[in-house]
């Protein structure tokens, strides 16, 4: 009995036990549930939403860029592009083959498709054509029966409207590649989102890009979009308004024609660039739409480089332009005067080495007007061989060669000053006499850019002030200074005066191409430099002719200049390569800047 009775309570103790630990389970249970239905119901809820909803950035539209006179150079342009969407075709294969009968697809094209398929679910549009004209856009709407899973959609597209006008200075965007830092802007994450590669278009790209808007789309467990919830619109991008002039960049392309070389213009007192163009050029709304491997091998392969900016990134002897500053120099360290002549044989002899002048029979006694005039190599020769390097380089420098300008374009080059210290420390030798000579002329180890001779052009052009290009447009009332340079005002009327006689008395180098807008006139200089060496045989037996010599053998043009010649605005540097002899360059020179004069006096002027 009593065993019976001890068995009864453990049962009931070990009950009670047992209830109190279910109990206090089921306590846990209620503040667990209560915990997180109630406690952490806000954070549940937004867990929860995450899930529900999908939270896309909308791209806005990209900046609109202007022209000084509001015309647009880039702009967005209304896009209608086809997708195909898998999981609405029974048969990918078929919908792809019935839409390249009416719309042709190329095997890189059709690769491209095929991958992106594989990449994406199902019911993920992926792009087959964009930038569909309208014959195109009525062909595939008419056999929409016979297209499953093909859907138009319309968007923006960038569109350059004068195409290859502007394609060195504009340039073009494209989708971003791999080496961009995606966190640094959420745009750039976007799928199909395009940047600036080159050109304006590069150097505002933050500018032009705007504000990403969003969209909260609620999906389901797959994530197919099952409504739209929240719209909310971006910021369109900046409008960047330039310092370019349509019709002086227009004039430009067209004088350069079929020609490779640069031309660029400035205001010779503010540094506005009003043309910078580079010959031959490409279309920028092929890299904006997608380029074709035969596009690409085209202009890759193309002897005269149409993607090769030339106005900033190649580098070129300045020959005789470079004239004027052996000039300046001479006459700030006294080495030449007004009335200091030297007498020109038509050569000279240093040691074992005979250096040439450009007229075989030479130019007799001439002074530094005369010289520049008639672009008497001696002269120069002896005047720097006076000089030696060092100060021509310190003169060169001031007047902005040998560093670059910081423009903005990518990829732009220094160019090149030597000096004695530079020849030591690269080849480890002294500096010689001779190349002093050479140099005299623009010749030698010295490599220019034509926006460095549009620089050093104008600030001889403005009184030695040291400009400098910009493609900002700024306000015509604003005052700009400029630090004035180590240069006489008795050295620059000399220089310039020489530079008048260039185009404006007979014998000049440049005569042919003189012009007089009003009484207005043009001051300048031509250039000519060899790309290949004339050797003692070939002078004993006659130079060959230019226009016997194969393309990539013949003499570059140059030229610079400004104009009005008594109260200068506008400044040139034009370079032609290939072109055979400066007075070619010359003549492109003076109808662009004719062409401003004339503009000036319509009623919409350059400023």
């Amino acid at each position: 009995m009593n065993r019976d009775t001890d068995k009864g309570k453990i049962l009931i103790a070990r009950s009670l036990f047992l209830g109190a630990v279910q109990l206090f389970l089921l306590f846990l249970l209620v503040f667990r549930l209560y915990y997180l239905q109630v406690y952490q119901a806000d954070k549940y809820k937004t867990l929860a939403d995450e899930n529900r909803i999908s939270t896309r950035l909308l791209v806005p539209p990209r900046g609109i860029i202007y022209d000084r006179h509001e015309n647009m150079l880039a702009e967005n342009r209304q896009n209608f592009q086809v997708l195909i969407v898998a999981e609405q075709t029974p048969n990918i294969d078929k919908t792809l083959e019935a839409f390249k009968k009416i719309m042709p697809l190329t095997e890189d094209e059709e690769k491209k498709i095929r991958k992106d398929l594989k990449r994406n679910r199902g019911f993920v549009p992926i792009k087959i054509k964009d930038n569909l004209r309208w014959e195109d856009l009525t062909k595939i709407m008419l056999n929409m029966p016979y297209l499953p899973g093909i859907v138009i959609d319309e968007g923006l597209s960038r569109y350059y409207p004068f195409d290859n006008i502007f394609a060195h200075v504009i340039g073009y965007v494209a989708a971003v590649s791999g080496d961009v830092d995606t966190k640094k802007d959420p745009l750039l994450e976007v799928p199909g989102f395009k940047v600036g590669k080159s050109g304006v278009e590069k150097m505002f790209d933050k500018d032009l890009r705007g504000i990403a808007g969003n969209q909260k789309l609620e999906v389901n467990a797959i994530g197919r979009v099952m409504k739209e919830i929240e719209s909310v619109e971006g910021i369109s991008g900046k409008r960047i308004d330039l310092s370019l002039d349509l019709r002086l960049q227009k004039e430009a392309y067209d004088l350069l024609g079929e020609e490779s070389g640069a031309i660029v213009m400035m205001k010779v007192d503010t540094g506005e660039i009003l043309s910078f163009a580079s010959a031959p050029a490409f279309d920028p709304n092929l890299f904006s739409s997608g380029l074709t491997s035969q596009d690409w091998i085209e202009l890759r392969d193309n002897e005269k480089k149409p993607l090769l900016n030339k106005a900033v990134s190649g580098q070129y002897s300045p020959g005789s332009t470079f004239k004027m500053l052996v000039g300046l120099t001479a006459l700030k360290h006294g080495v030449s005067t007004r009335k200091t002549k030297s007498f020109c044989s038509g050569k000279m002899t240093l040691g074992n080495h005979t250096f040439h002048c450009w007229k075989d029979a030479g130019h007799g006694y001439v002074d530094m007007e005369q010289a520049l005039q008639h672009s008497c190599d001696i002269y120069f020769y002896e005047a720097a061989q006076k000089l030696g390097v060092d100060k021509i380089a310190e003169t060169a420098k001031e007047f902005g060669l040998g560093f670059r300008t910081n423009v903005g374009i990518e990829n732009e080059k220094s160019g090149f000053i030597p000096t004695t210290e530079w020849k030591m420390k690269r080849f480890g030798e002294q500096w010689q006499q001779g190349e002093s000579i050479i140099s005299g002329i623009g010749q030698g180890y010295i490599l220019t850019t034509p926006i460095q001779l549009a620089t050093m052009i104008s600030r001889i052009a403005n009184g030695g002030y040291e400009v400098k290009p910009t493609f900002e447009k700024l306000d015509k009332n604003s005052k700009i200074e400029f630090r004035k340079l180590d240069v006489s005002q008795y050295g620059l009327d000399i220089v310039k005066k020489g530079m008048y006689d260039v185009i404006n008395t007979q014998g000049g180098t440049a005569y042919s191409a003189r012009f007089d807008f009003n009484g207005k006139k043009m001051a300048g200089k031509t250039g000519t430099t060899q790309v290949r060496r004339i050797s003692m045989k070939e002078r004993q037996s006659g130079v060959l002719k230019q226009e016997d010599l194969p393309w990539k053998y013949r003499n570059h043009a140059l030229f610079v200049g400004y104009a009005p010649h008594d109260n200068p605005k506008y400044g040139v540097a034009v370079l032609i390569e290939h072109g055979k002899s400066g007075t070619a360059a010359a003549y492109l020179g003076g109808k662009i800047l004719r062409k401003a004069l004339e503009l000036d006096a319509t009623d919409q002027p350059i400023d």
